[in-house]
């Protein structure tokens, strides 16, 4: 059994959480143009150790609390939820969920997600899942896991993964490049793939990667043969996520500050791996997205980038920076 993390974090940055369906569609949206939605109180705290389901030693308790108060020009309401949030091993009850979280993963490609679904829950000595405590209909709000691409290139949905990426129309030179990560350096190379429900509270995402990266550095020594122990060596991270781009943002290519106020990341952590990204590439999605007014000037937009081993580091240094500044 690999080594469990240890470190505990403070949070008080804060952004909203919501629960509704409603409110899931709208949350980010929500998060950029400053809905009333604010959590009042954010706290982790240790837990007792480890048991035999699997669960981590980090407990995120969330609460919000509810006021209403009337003003003469507009009223203003909070919205009332509280959720321990507990980190677990990666198991065959959490298909329906991480398949889920997944839907949209390649677009709207029909390619053989069952068959990724069970590769992420066969790994477990490296990969977190995120649940409520004690939560009877046992959902699943996010996970984290890296894949060695070299290790399951036989497997179908890596090859159509793989074929999804090529075909997105690149230039010459970044799909060169891409198709070296998926070909001759695939045993070098690890799809670190991260989803979870809109708004998930941040203070969620520094121990989370660091239980990752943490695990990865484990498995080098604690997997039983080196075959397994050499498929965690990796030199290379590969990650597809999402961004909005704006409409007009290719028409101001020579301004750097320009270019990047017209990029919204949906994760946080995606501008820092932008920033430390050896490449990287964005192209146009076919999945249809809730328009609305404050994004009526925007793009849903894939983001896939290469990252080196070497700077997860700084990642995970900047990512605490980002989340726990106060």
């Amino acid at each position: 059994m690999p080594r469990k993390p240890t470190k505990c974090c403070q949070s008080p940055r804060h952004l909203p959480l919501t629960f509704s369906p409603f409110f899931r569609t709208v949350a980010l949206v929500a998060s950029y143009c400053k809905a009333s939605h604010q959590i009042h109180e954010s706290t982790f705290h240790k837990k007792s150790p480890p048991n035999a389901a699997g669960n981590r030693s980090i407990n995120h308790t969330l609460e919000e609390k509810s006021e209403e108060s009337e003003s003469s020009d507009e009223d203003s309401s909070e919205v009332v939820a509280q959720a321990d949030f507990a980190f677990f091993d990666p198991k065959p009850d959490d298909f329906h969920g991480l398949k889920v979280l997944l839907q949209m993963y390649l677009d709207n490609k029909l390619w053989d997600l069952s068959g990724f679904v069970d590769i992420i829950l066969g790994q477990t000595t490296v990969g977190t899942v995120v649940k409520i405590e004690d939560d009877e209909d046992n959902g699943v709000f996010s996970f984290i896991t890296a894949l060695n691409l070299g290790r399951y290139k036989g497997h179908k949905c890596i090859m159509e993964l793989k074929e999804f990426l090529l075909g997105v129309g690149l230039e010459k030179d970044v799909k060169d490049a891409l198709r070296l990560l998926l070909g001759e350096e695939s045993q070098n190379v690890g799809l670190l793939v991260s989803q979870r429900v809109v708004n998930l509270p941040p203070q969620l995402l520094p121990p989370l990667y660091d239980a990752l990266f943490d695990e990865i550095s484990w498995a080098t020594e604690d997997e039983p043969t080196e075959e397994c122990r050499s498929s965690f060596c990796f030199k290379f991270f590969l990650l597809i996520s999402r961004i909005y781009k704006h409409k007009n943002a290719d028409q101001r290519k020579g301004r750097r500050d320009d270019i990047d106020e017209a990029i919204i990341f949906v994760n946080p952590e995606d501008e820092i791996f932008h920033k430390l990204s050896l490449w990287s590439f964005s192209f146009p999605l076919h999945t249809e997205h809730v328009a609305t007014h404050e994004l009526r000037s925007y793009r849903l937009m894939g983001l896939v980038m290469a990252i080196e081993a070497g700077k997860v580091s700084t990642f995970r240094k900047e990512l605490h920076s980002l989340i726990d500044e106060p």
